[in-house]
């Protein structure tokens, strides 16, 4: 089983699909030659070839609404958003459109589209590829939000994303895109959508996150279990709809809860979990929910950025709030 980064899973599971189901195609800014951006859509030009493979413009509307059109016909496009802050001028044809069809036409169209973007900072770029807007895009009914956290993760929600009957937006997490390789089996096996992933047991306080910030997160839980602490980690992992189950379970075994997320801090993803832990288990909490997000500002040149991005003292600074409370 070979070893890979996330990005190389990314691009395995797209040329898994583009090989076993003839609808599925993948189009999007430099992602036929080139390899995309990041080498996302690697070797799937070579292999597959134009027709299947498509540079378009730099029109990130135009990708999106060719995408429903696509859908509209049978097909399984695949687009792929250099970065999230180009995503903004696409956001017409995802809101209007693309998580409207079905409703729209009463169940008689779907729309099946993938559309992939990196996701966060963390990688030195400038303003505008650094966003982390997936809230923008969690409220609007009718569109899956997906964030993996590791090379086996993206591989499988990327495969369950292309076979999904309605559109999902992808978030790509630039900053762990190649930080480790991990075993994943190239089976076209799906991992299970609209889950929670638990990625460490514990019993002394829940964390939630999701993308790259789970790597921030394990490793405060490390040191929180140095100094006695059982944190447990969950990967929310489909940001929109949020599996308020596992959560739930969670907090009635802690009693204590800590959001962590990149985005900013006002209307972020955080603040609807929190509301679904007070609204359904406010009794089992022991002390308030804390939040560690990013700040309410633009995500700052690289100077700043990793002040900007939730350090792993912050999370064990809430942790030990809520262990106080």
């Amino acid at each position: 089983m070979p070893k890979v980064t996330m990005v190389e899973a990314i691009a395995m599971a797209q040329a898994w699909e583009l090989a076993h189901d003839p609808s599925v195609v993948v189009l999007g800014e430099d992602v036929g030659k080139s390899g995309g951006v990041f080498r996302a859509t690697s070797g799937l030009f070579e292999k597959f070839g134009a027709d299947r493979v498509q540079d378009t413009p730099l029109a990130e509307n135009m990708i999106a609404g060719m995408c429903v059109g696509m859908a509209a016909q049978g097909m399984r496009p695949v687009a792929e958003i250099q970065f999230m802050g180009f995503l903004y001028p696409a956001v017409d044809q995802i809101v209007n459109h693309m998580s409207r069809l079905r409703h729209r036409t009463r169940g008689r169209l779907s729309c099946p589209v993938v559309i992939r973007t990196p996701h966060g900072g963390g990688i030195h770029a400038p303003e505008h590829h650094s966003e982390s807007v997936e809230s923008m895009i969690a409220h609007v009914p009718g569109i899956r939000v997906v964030c993996p956290s590791s090379p086996a993760r993206a591989y499988g929600l990327l495969l369950a994303s292309i076979r999904d009957p309605d559109p999902v937006l992808f978030l790509e997490p630039t900053r762990i895109y190649r930080l480790a390789k991990q075993e994943v089996a190239d089976d076209g096996v799906a991992a299970p959508l609209d889950v929670c992933y638990i990625l460490r047991e514990g019993e002394d306080v829940t964390i939630v996150t999701w993308g790259a910030m789970t790597i921030d997160v394990l490793q405060a839980a490390e040191q929180l279990a140095a100094q006695g602490v059982s944190a447990e980690v969950i990967d929310l992992a489909t940001v929109s709809p949020i599996d308020a189950e596992t959560i739930l379970d969670s907090v009635a075994k802690t009693g204590r809860l800590v959001i962590v997320h990149e985005a900013a801090r006002n209307c972020g993803v955080g603040a609807e979990i929190a509301a679904i832990v007070a609204e359904h288990g406010l009794y089992d909490l022991l002390a308030p929910i804390q939040r560690v997000t990013g700040f309410d500002t633009v995500v700052p040149l690289y100077r700043l950025e990793n002040d900007y991005i939730p350090s792993v003292a912050r999370i064990v600074d809430a942790a030990k709030v809520t262990l106080a409370g």
